[in-house]
């Protein structure tokens, strides 16, 4: 029902949404009188401040056309790899006609990131796989809003994510690849790969978990607190919607985009609140720059898709309610999870210091977990001043952490 009402509300105010888009271009175009009037700038930083927090927030592109590498612009295609129903991986395939570059390419090593599924859309990660193109053959998943998947799809649960991330990284060939989770997937990704081990399959050469909820009775966050304050039921009575009749996917019960939104907007209020209102003066201002800066973001942090409900409920009850990893007591698809087994790959761990989702020891427990890999093939970071974000996007991505998942893949590529 409340996933009808916002429909219903939506199409109610999208008349004066677009009304506001269309006032705040009229009072800002330089070609229109009303630009000349004064107090133009007041009045067009009013209407888009109104249009951008009334409109709907599509899925970006990832808009990666190029990467230069020594020097050289090299020009990058996406392709998709693998298609699933709930999930697309995709390959950023470099090319160049220089035979040097091509040779410097085709050595490098190969990786794949696999996007958190909780809310935003996997181009959130925008800013790592541009960093890592300019060094490495990148492969991403990009995982699928639930309500454009048709019921006849079946379910998807935690399980399925599991059998999704071990069939990726079948697809790419594990033997020489490097698995990078950033945060929820450190979970399911450390769960694939011991399955493969115990399996006896080929194991990547190196798995970096960055933010995520190994054991989440670390440190526990405000959002961890959230998940195992209250009992599943409440989580299905309150949180699971039926998608609209609207959407491809209607009759799917999932946990809606909006609310996980509701939720991220919640963490931080005041900052929000001031940011939008920064953006305002910004534009009264003139500074077209930070008011860009501003779409910029929030164009991608107001995207946010649907999770399959059984996904949502499973991952509230594994990793933040029994917390059955650490605990040795997690199966999928009638398997024990056992990290242990994992004896073949490098594990690098990484948290920010001031991570405010998954906090201080909640990624580092992997490395206690895998008893399997040598001390000398293991590695822990702790990026001080970093929060959540910070550890896979931005200047601090680019300039500290980078660098070192860089040597720890070489370093382990060449192990």
């Amino acid at each position: 029902m409340l996933y009808r009402l916002l429909e219903y509300n939506r199409a109610l105010l999208t008349p004066a949404i677009e009304m506001a888009e269309a006032g705040a271009k009229m009072f800002s175009d330089p070609g229109s009188w009303l630009s000349q009037l004064p107090g133009a700038n007041s009045v067009a930083a009013g209407y888009e401040l109104l249009y951008r927090l009334g409109k709907t927030y599509d899925k970006p592109e990832f808009n990666i056309r190029e990467v230069t590498i020594e020097g050289a612009r090299v020009p990058v295609v996406e392709q998709v790899a693998l298609e699933k129903p709930f999930c697309r991986l995709l390959r950023f395939k470099r090319y160049s006609d220089q035979a040097e570059v091509v040779g410097k390419l085709k050595r490098q090593p190969v990786v794949l990131i696999v996007a958190p599924l909780s809310g935003h859309h996997a181009t959130l990660l925008r800013d790592t796989v541009r960093t890592l193109l300019v060094g490495h053959k990148v492969y991403v998943t990009d995982w699928t809003d639930a309500r454009t998947v048709p019921v006849d799809a079946g379910a998807f649960t935690l399980d399925d994510y599991v059998g999704y991330v071990r069939e990726f990284i079948r697809t790419i060939g594990a033997d020489h690849l490097h698995v990078i989770a950033v945060c929820q997937p450190a979970v399911p990704v450390l769960a694939a790969t011991a399955l493969m081990a115990a399996a006896g399959e080929s194991q990547p050469r190196s798995l970096i978990l960055m933010g995520g909820s190994i054991d989440a009775r670390c440190s526990p966050t405000r959002v961890n607190d959230f998940a195992s304050g209250k009992p599943l039921r409440w989580f299905e009575t309150h949180l699971i919607q039926e998608v609209p009749e609207s959407y491809p996917g209607r009759g799917r019960r999932v946990y809606p985009g909006f609310l996980q939104h509701a939720g991220f907007m919640a963490l931080n209020p005041v900052r929000h609140i001031g940011s939008h209102w920064d953006f305002y003066l910004h534009l009264v201002e003139g500074d077209l720059a930070s008011a860009e800066e501003h779409r910029r973001f929030y164009d991608e942090y107001n995207a946010v898709l649907d999770m399959p409900a059984e996904y949502y409920l499973d991952c509230i009850r594994v990793v933040f309610q029994q917390h059955l990893l650490p605990r040795g007591l997690w199966q999928v698809d009638g398997q024990r999870v056992a990290p242990e087994a994992i004896d073949r790959a490098a594990l690098l761990t990484i948290e920010g210091e001031l991570d405010d989702i998954s906090g201080i020891g909640q990624t580092r427990a992997a490395l206690d977990l895998c008893t399997g890999i040598p001390a000398d093939r293991k590695r822990h970071l702790t990026i001080y001043g970093a929060g959540h974000y910070g550890i896979f996007s931005g200047r601090r991505w680019r300039e500290t952490v980078y660098p070192q998942v860089r040597d720890f893949i070489a370093r382990s590529d060449n192990g």
